[in-house]
């Protein structure tokens, strides 16, 4: 905790301990602290066997790494340590159970398959040969040894080996495929009558007795969450680029710098694209025939997969930068006019690239590209002033009592924001990062200042807690209102289910609906279950309702946003399934699929529950 760094980082015990520290390595060097364990320290052990705290913080770096690389965007400070590391310590005990059992079969590999696995891996190949070096440094960003990677990839393969055989086990019988296939293909044809809200608005009565009888009986529901109001200081790239003044001779240097960029250049490409299966042997052959003299326009069309090019002569018109894939921009602007290029791989294929045209926009007078300049070249120079005046202030909040200091030091604005709660508030405080550091304990009950948090593009916040309040009962009059909503919304859903009730019970006995309902029927025949244009609601009753018998409809209602639905089912029209269908066979693959993972499931779950695990 800062708190406790703060405290104890000057005390009388953390320099007796570093004087010791100090004296052992002069004396006895570092072998004398390190040696002084015995085997590394564990974090469980599962029948025997430790998982070591080297591995389990290896894992939880990677798992970190992992949890980072899908935000969109990336930040350290909405990353749940806690919960990473509790998901990563019962990861490696499933894992060691697993290793274990397989183990326990039998089932290893020797040397000499652990390197035929590891050579043909992708990631350490280059040009689609095994590359030692990318192999070595590829395992270090892992924080692993080569011997360690080793190891792990021979416990790793036995067990997907185990996880494989028992999931590919899962079996379907053919005709329980066929049925569930028949029961999706299924339609109904049904009526639908709408009961509207309306119809029972008047009957809908709310009285101030209900109002509080509902809220002392739902007390828990109206408590205002904990707040805080909180001071905060927002350094960003953008308020220190408006306080750099820009003189007239800057801006005309620059505007010249820039005069290539600000003439827009665009090429003409024509190209013809060829599948990647046949790309070797038919490339081949349209060079050769360009090089006897046969016109690209001709070859496009007769070879070129991109049809709508093609018929063109593989014409793609003018385009300039950030148009087209990354590699096939590369190539065409490199190429001068009316050169071809060398084979080009995308995800589209190979292609073959002709520029035809090149084309350049004059640069822009600088008055009408002035400001936006100004701008540009501000915030360019902003950026290192941002750097070191973020170091400056993560620096100085941590050491300040307050914001004040840092603030006066560095000419920043200290405002404030209230009613903050642990689902955030306003921006800043809608990042998750910042409220978790504002209901900290060294920030919400030590007093001291959050950590500088990056909580946008270029844009950093220090907060610190002004004001406390514990979660409290909200008084009935300031929710009278929304419980009169809540409470008239339930009664009209109450009324609208009796009166759909009604309506159904008169249907069943014989009674006309016109003596039931002043609204009509309207006919929906041969409905799947995804059928559009109707509310889902209501094709979940269809198909929920028991099918008709001797002729006769039955009936169901279902709730919907503009009131109640009434549904008369008519008929139940059975789906198809023909053993040879695709459709058959995908289902049965599938229900097969989740089969052997439920059996996998189970397996991992009787290995776990029947493993002795133990965590200091």
């Amino acid at each position: 905790m800062l708190q406790d760094i703060r405290e104890n980082s000057q005390g009388t015990i953390a320099k007796i301990i570093i004087g010791l520290l100090v004296v052992s390595l002069s004396i006895w060097g570092m072998d004398a602290i390190v040696g002084g364990f015995s085997g590394e320290p564990e974090v469980a052990t599962v029948n025997g066997e430790d998982i070591t705290e080297r591995d389990f913080l290896r894992v939880v770096q990677l798992e970190s790494q992992r949890r980072l690389g899908e935000m969109e965007r990336p930040d350290p400070a909405l990353l749940n340590e806690d919960q990473i590391r509790k998901d990563v310590l019962d990861q490696l005990i499933q894992e060691q159970v697993l290793i274990q059992d397989a183990s326990a079969q039998g089932l290893s590999l020797n040397d000499a398959d652990i390197d035929a696995l590891i050579t043909q891996m992708p990631q350490f190949q280059v040009d689609g040969q095994f590359n030692r070096d990318r192999f070595v440094a590829s395992v270090r960003n892992l924080g692993m040894g080569v011997g360690e990677f080793r190891e792990a990839m021979r416990k790793q393969y036995v067990v997907n080996q185990i996880r494989a055989g028992l999931m590919q086990s899962g079996l379907v019988a053919d005709e329980n495929a066929a049925q569930l296939l028949r029961i999706q293909n299924q339609t109904r044809s049904f009526r639908v009558l709408q009961v509207p809200a309306s119809a029972v608005s008047d009957d809908v009565e709310v009285t101030d007795a209900d109002i509080e009888a509902f809220y002392q009986e739902n007390g828990s529901v109206f408590r205002q969450q904990e707040q805080v109001d909180a001071a905060y200081i927002t350094l960003s790239l953008g308020s220190l680029a408006e306080n750099i003044e820009i003189t007239q001779d800057e801006l005309e240097a620059y505007y010249k710098q820039r005069a290539g960029d600000l003439a827009r250049e665009e090429r003409r490409a024509s190209h013809i694209l060829v599948e990647a299966g046949d790309a070797e042997q038919a490339i081949g052959s349209i060079q050769e025939r360009l090089k006897a003299g046969e016109s690209f326009e001709d070859l496009a069309k007769e070879f070129s997969v991109d049809t709508v090019s093609a018929k063109e002569g593989g014409d793609l018109g003018f385009a300039g930068r950030g148009v087209y894939d990354e590699a096939f921009e590369e190539a065409l602007f490199a190429l001068d006019e009316g050169q071809v290029s060398d084979p080009v791989s995308t995800s589209f294929g190979v292609h073959l690239i002709r520029l035809d045209e090149v084309r350049r926009s004059e640069v822009p007078p600088l008055a009408d590209l002035e400001q936006k300049l100004r701008e540009e070249l501000a915030r360019e120079r902003a950026a290192t002033e941002f750097a070191e005046v973020r170091a400056e202030l993560a620096d100085s909040a941590y050491e300040a009592d307050d914001l004040a200091g840092p603030a006066q030091e560095l000419g920043l604005e200290i405002r404030e924001a209230n009613g903050i709660t642990k689902d955030g508030g306003r921006a800043p405080f809608d990042h998750a990062g910042l409220v978790r550091q504002l209901f900290s304990e060294d920030v919400l009950e030590g007093g001291y200042n959050t950590e500088l948090i990056d909580v946008g593009d270029n844009v950093s916040v220090v907060a610190r807690v002004r004001e406390y309040r514990e979660a409290q009962q909200l008084a009935l009059e300031d929710v009278r209102d929304d419980i009169r909503r809540t409470l008239e919304a339930r009664k009209t859903q109450e009324l609208l289910n009796e009166r759909a009730d009604a309506i159904i019970a008169g249907l069943e006995e014989g009674e006309s609906l016109s003596t039931l309902s002043s609204g009509d029927w309207k006919s929906f025949e041969d409905q799947p279950r995804n059928a559009s244009g109707l509310d889902p609601r209501v094709i979940q009753a269809a198909f929920s309702i028991k099918r008709p018998a001797d002729g006769e409809p039955s009936y169901g209602s279902a709730m919907t946003h503009n009131g109640v639905e009434v549904v008369a089912l008519d008929a139940v029209n059975e789906g198809d399934a023909e053993t040879n269908d695709s459709d058959l066979g995908q289902l049965r693959s599938f229900l097969a699929s989740l089969e052997g993972q439920r059996e996998y499931a189970a397996y991992q779950q009787f290995l776990r529950n029947t493993a002795e695990v133990s965590r200091p």
